[in-house]
């Protein structure tokens, strides 16, 4: 998706250049994307969504009942209001809009019908409309369903992620939501389904990478009764479990080939059948994943299926490391000291210094590192005000320095060492605080102490 703040796209067979001269257009960001053939228009609606499309019914070829049956095709994954302008007509009379034509399956006759010329400021007006209609989208995605954790941030990036968080949630398309880790893909998995019509199905989620072959075929489709060791009883799989839902399908870069290859089969024809069954099952499912692995190239490394990566990535979803929307982390912040707050105590504060340094630091675990560190220095920080000494050695502009300034540049892992030991020291060796400001679990620091040998 482009960070354009809207996005138009106008033909028309006689002068596609002048319709530019003639009707001002707005300046903050927008696409204009000018065509003089049928052909080129439908081209040009398949590549990308867009805001606002200005289409001529009398193009050669194309017709007021094609032009939209091929709008239509792309529903599911944008909200495009359409200006029809028709060519028949010399005057300004209304065009009237009861002509016989059958809706397609989820349409909606939301269209602006408009003679040529165009009066001064429609386009500008309805331009308007769409662009406040996708503020009012944005702000829903945002706030989810009451009781849920919102998502935060007004950044650029983030309000281009909140605006395909609510286009495609109308549709049933497969969704693949790339990032990296602690970056929230889970969250705008779970958004995703609550604004759909899938709503109040269930939505199951599962880390592909925590199960092994075997165990993971059976969670997703199930068991009959003695297929394998410990099978006492027939099982449902979340495929089934979540039928007529979501299934959230975390780390999926991590499934082997021969998973890769019953996953697929599942989503060709939505067919599947438990471990040791021999009935196939109707399922319908939309299917939502999640990777921080670069799927492209584990194609061509040959490690995942490309038929598979293309069936998954009808729309594609990047979100948006912490590091490049540094203007969210204030907000964040007071989002976690709310959260973090310890029962009958006042909720602690930072000082504008730790702010500071909290939003220069790059945060490569991302939202989840800087809410462990959050929690940490909620716990540990004395008094009810968070200055920057307060902070773990390794936020703090002096640690940089001290690395950057070594005579010969220091390997990752003694980098490593030395950030877990500065971590450790800064919690006095609980390792359970020291986990949660480093964004790893308990499991992770031990296995780094032992290999490291670090002494507490």
């Amino acid at each position: 998706m482009t960070q354009h703040s809207l996005r138009i796209a106008l033909t028309d067979g006689d002068r596609p250049i002048k319709i530019l001269d003639d009707v001002p257009l707005p300046k903050d960001g927008a696409l204009v994307v000018a065509t003089h053939t049928g052909v080129a228009a439908q081209e040009i609606l398949a590549g990308q969504p867009f805001d606002v499309s200005q289409l001529d019914f009398e193009l050669p070829g194309v017709g007021r009942v094609e032009t939209r049956r091929h709008r239509h095709r792309r529903s599911g994954e944008s909200e495009l209001l359409v200006i029809e302008l028709d060519t028949a007509t010399d005057d300004l009379a209304p065009v009237p809009t009861d002509y016989d034509i059958e809706l397609l399956p989820g349409e909606t006759p939301d269209e602006h019908f408009l003679t040529k010329p165009m009066l001064s400021g429609q386009l500008q007006e309805i331009a308007a409309e769409v662009k406040a209609r996708g503020h009012r989208r944005i702000q829903a995605a945002r706030r989810g369903a009451p009781g849920q954790q919102p998502i935060l941030g007004d950044s650029d990036a983030m309000c281009g992620v909140l605006d395909v968080v609510e286009r495609v949630a109308a549709g049933s398309a497969s969704v693949l939501i790339g990032g990296e880790t602690g970056t929230g893909k889970t969250l705008v998995a779970r958004r995703i389904h609550d604004l759909s019509p899938r709503r109040n199905q269930r939505f199951v989620a599962i880390n592909c990478s925590a199960f092994q072959d075997q165990l993971l075929e059976s969670e997703l489709f199930g068991h009959e009764k003695g297929a394998f060791t410990g099978a006492l009883s027939a099982k449902q799989g979340l495929f089934e479990v979540a039928n007529g839902g979501t299934v959230f399908l975390d780390e999926v870069g991590d499934m082997s080939s021969s998973m890769q290859a019953k996953l697929l089969q599942v989503l060709d024809d939505g067919l599947m059948r438990r471990v040791g069954g021999q009935a196939m099952k109707k399922v319908d499912v939309r299917v939502i994943a999640a990777t921080n692995k670069d799927l492209p190239q584990e194609v061509k490394d040959g490690n995942f299926r490309e038929d598979l990566l293309f069936r998954l990535r009808v729309i594609h979803l990047e979100m948006p490391p912490l590091r490049d929307r540094r203007d969210d982390i204030p907000k964040l912040i007071e989002h976690l000291l709310d959260r973090y707050k310890l029962p009958g105590r006042p909720r602690k504060k930072l000082t504008p210094e730790a702010i500071q340094m909290l939003a220069s630091y790059d945060w490569p675990g991302n939202v989840r590192e800087l809410a462990n560190t959050v929690e940490g220095l909620t716990l540990l920080a004395p008094g009810d005000e968070i200055r920057a000494t307060d902070l773990p050695p390794a936020l703090r502009p002096q640690t940089k320095v001290e690395l950057q300034t070594a005579e010969t540049p220091l390997p990752m892992q003694e980098i490593e060492r030395i950030h877990i030991r500065r971590t450790l020291k800064h919690t006095e060796g609980n390792k359970a605080a020291a986990a949660r400001l480093l964004g790893v679990d308990i499991k992770t620091l031990n296995s780094k102490i032992k290999k490291y040998n670090i002494e507490i």
